[in-house]
Parts: C-alpha cells; sequence; structure tokens
C-alpha cells in the first residue's frame, strides 16, 4: 500500500527545483496565469505543464481565502504556485507568502526605496522585515520553512511604468530581488499608447530591451506578461519568465475556437492577455 507521501507527490514543495535555482542555472521559465478563484482551474493550470502558475490577487476575482486553497492545488498538479499581490504593502505579502507562494510579483515598484520595501516584505531579518508564522507553508515542506524560504522565495517587483524604466538600474542594484515582471499594459499607458502590448511603436520594443539589457547587466532575471504569439519575441528579447497565457484568455480563445468549429466557421478570437 502507497504512503500519502507517495500518493501527493509533486503537492510537497521540496520535490520540485525552485525557480530560483532554475534561474541561477541559466533557465528560462513558462508560466501560466489564473485570475478566477478556483482550486479545479489553479489545478488544470499546473497540470498543463507551465514551469509557474500566478494567482492574481491584484486584478484577478480571487481572495486571500481562494490562494489558500490554490496554492496546495497548483503543488498538487505539480506546479510551481506565485501569486501577484495586490499592492507593495508587507501585510498581504506576508500572507501570500504564509499560504505557500514560492514568489510575490509586486506591482507599480518605481522607485529604489519602492524596491527596497518590496524586499523587507519578502525577506526575514537581518535581509528583510517580514514576521515568522508559516502555519500553513511549514506543512508543506520537510525542511523548516525558515530555511526553505531563505533558498527559494522569489522577490519579483514589477516595472510598469516610465519611471520605473528610468531607474532600473537603481532600481536592480537593491539586494534581494530575484527577478523583474513587466506589466506592459501599464507601461504602454505611461507611453501614452493606451493598454496592451504595442509592439508596433518602438518607444513600446525599445523600453523593453531597455529593461532586459540592464536585468543582464545586474544578473538579474527579465519576467514579462505576453501571449502564445508574443512569447518567442519576449525570449528572444532576453526574457526569462515569460507569462504565456491565463485561464480566462484560454477559455476565451478554446471556447470561441469550438464553437466556430461546429458552425464550420472561423473563431475569429485571438489570444490576448487584456
Amino acid at each position: 500500500m502507497r504512503t500519502r507521501r507517495a500518493l501527493v507527490g509533486n503537492a510537497m514543495m521540496g520535490d520540485m527545483q525552485g525557480l530560483r535555482e532554475i534561474w541561477n542555472n541559466g533557465g528560462t521559465t513558462l508560466g501560466g496565469w489564473v485570475s478566477v478563484a478556483s482550486p479545479v482551474t489553479a489545478e488544470v493550470t499546473a497540470r498543463a505543464g507551465f514551469d509557474y502558475v500566478c494567482i492574481d490577487t491584484q486584478h484577478g476575482a480571487v481572495e486571500y481565502s481562494d490562494v489558500v486553497a490554490m496554492i496546495p492545488a497548483i503543488e498538487l498538479g505539480g506546479g510551481r504556485p506565485i501569486a501577484r499581490a495586490p499592492w507593495n504593502e508587507p501585510g498581504i505579502i506576508g500572507k501570500l507568502l504564509d499560504a505557500g507562494a514560492h514568489g510575490v510579483i509586486i506591482p507599480m515598484v518605481n522607485t529604489v526605496e519602492e524596491a527596497r520595501a518590496a524586499v523587507r516584505a519578502c525577506r526575514y531579518a537581518p535581509d528583510g522585515a517580514r514576521s515568522s508564522g508559516p502555519t500553513l507553508v511549514q506543512m508543506r515542506t520537510d525542511r523548516p520553512y525558515f530555511e526553505w524560504a531563505q533558498d527559494n522565495v522569489a522577490c519579483i517587483p514589477m516595472i510598469e511604468t516610465v519611471q520605473a524604466v528610468e531607474n532600473i538600474d537603481a532600481i536592480l542594484e537593491v539586494p534581494g530581488i530575484d527577478a523583474i515582471y513587466v506589466g506592459p499594459s501599464d507601461l504602454s499607458i505611461t507611453l501614452g499608447l493606451g493598454p496592451g502590448n504595442h509592439d508596433e511603436s518602438a518607444a513600446f520594443t525599445d523600453a523593453l530591451d531597455v529593461i532586459s539589457a540592464a536585468c543582464a547587466r545586474a544578473g538579474v532575471v527579465a519576467g514579462i506578461h505576453a501571449t502564445g504569439a508574443l512569447t518567442p519575441d519576449r525570449l528572444r528579447r532576453g526574457y526569462r519568465m515569460v507569462t504565456v497565457t491565463g485561464d480566462l484568455q484560454a477559455m476565451k480563445v478554446g471556447l470561441g475556437a469550438e464553437l466556430a468549429q461546429a458552425r464550420g466557421e472561423s473563431s475569429g478570437v485571438e489570444s490576448s492577455m487584456y
């Protein structure tokens, strides 16, 4: 008879290579995004084979109680759960990590001081000011969580404004940042282009290249929100953390395609993160 340990397999945090280890070894990670408050959707996304699955608590329809159920569902599906915090606020960042997130994407980090605040929220003393109380997450690792967190928790500030791009080199000098994550829609808005990706605009693509080049110089992973179609371009530009699609986007595309096929029509539905 198999033990419970054997049955849950990848649900234990120590069973898989961490994101930071992958990045430190020069690897690239492709991710999925979940905005629906459902452990079923979270598990299905993880089982698709993404390197990470991000739970969006900023713009998604997800509350903290949902996160508590979705993180183990992602781990059960063999994935690495991370979360986007609603804001650069230490209380909620700590709660997301205590729930078991392997890392936190932190919105609207525009200055050095905001980057330092993001790191403080993710790290225990002496490197930060995170409070210790891993009530939930300690159940999912065979190592003491304090040790696991020191080696594995990823601090991922978002670079998504012209101001952040102007400050990118100084932001990347802040110790404790593992990756940054570009929000193309907000970046485009601050460039005066409107929401979404604007690959037809040199101002937009130049900003992406400035960010990736700065990350390469600093030894920090460049991450970005994308689509399946845009992913090859983002990888070519040096991004090593690329979100490929999300649950709502995949549902929209898949449902539209199936209905169009049933009607003998072209779906006319394109994948988009926005």
